[in-house]
């Protein structure tokens, strides 16, 4: 991700959640869309490609039915060696500090997910070790599995540059997280190395009633 896109993201994030495209919001009720006559559950099932994904313990897993389904979540898609300025090390580490401000919330209600980029190069030991060399805690998971279905899941997020040059490019990737309450049907997203307490708060921002507390 260039600079111009990261202050860009920065800049976004100041001023609340950031939307990202691609998935598609909760159809309006005033308009009718061909989402009107779908049931809840199937709406929101079909708006997510159910890749097999293996989790960095070993864990084989199907993207929406084991990790997203009736979940909060936080996505994030990186390289375990980056080349775009750092970011993914970077994002890491901030997002780590976030965990910590959910504290045992993680892994009960609170979920995050990273998912390589490169499932080539990052198998399931290497995204192990780099799990465990940034010391994350329970509730979260790094993700791997075949190239094609890790195509089809960052296309299906929205991580696509409209530019085929750039979207090619490794060193371009973005540096935005998605956040959702999925069984709400609720979406956003701020960019990775906004301060831990800014992404903490967009994640809670999302629930009903919720403020921003710390365990």
């Amino acid at each position: 991700m260039d600079r111009r896109h990261f202050l860009g993201g920065l800049a976004t994030a100041a001023i609340g959640i950031a939307a990202l495209s691609t998935i598609p919001g909760p159809p309006d009720p005033k308009v009718k869309s061909p989402y009107s006559d779908i049931p809840s559950p199937q709406r929101r099932r079909d708006r997510f490609v159910n890749v097999p994904l293996i989790t960095h313990e070993g864990r084989e897993v199907r993207f929406y039915d084991d990790l997203l389904k009736d979940r909060t979540v936080v996505l994030n898609m990186l390289y375990t060696v980056c080349t775009a300025e750092a970011i993914c090390p970077l994002g890491t580490a901030n997002l780590v500090k976030v965990q910590r401000i959910l504290g045992r919330r993680m892994g009960k209600d609170i979920f995050f997910y990273s998912i390589t980029l490169d499932p080539e190069n990052d198998t399931q030991s290497v995204m192990k070790a780099y799990a465990k060399a940034f010391k994350v805690g329970p509730g979260w998971e790094f993700l791997t599995g075949r190239k094609e279905d890790i195509e089809r899941l960052r296309r299906n997020l929205g991580y696509v540059d409209p530019d085929p040059v750039r979207d090619s490019d490794p060193s371009q990737h973005s540096g935005m997280i998605r956040i959702g309450i999925e069984p709400l049907e609720r979406w956003g997203g701020c960019p990775v190395l906004s301060r831990p307490g800014v992404i903490a708060d967009a994640i809670l921002r999302l629930e009903p009633g919720r403020l921003l507390t710390a365990a």
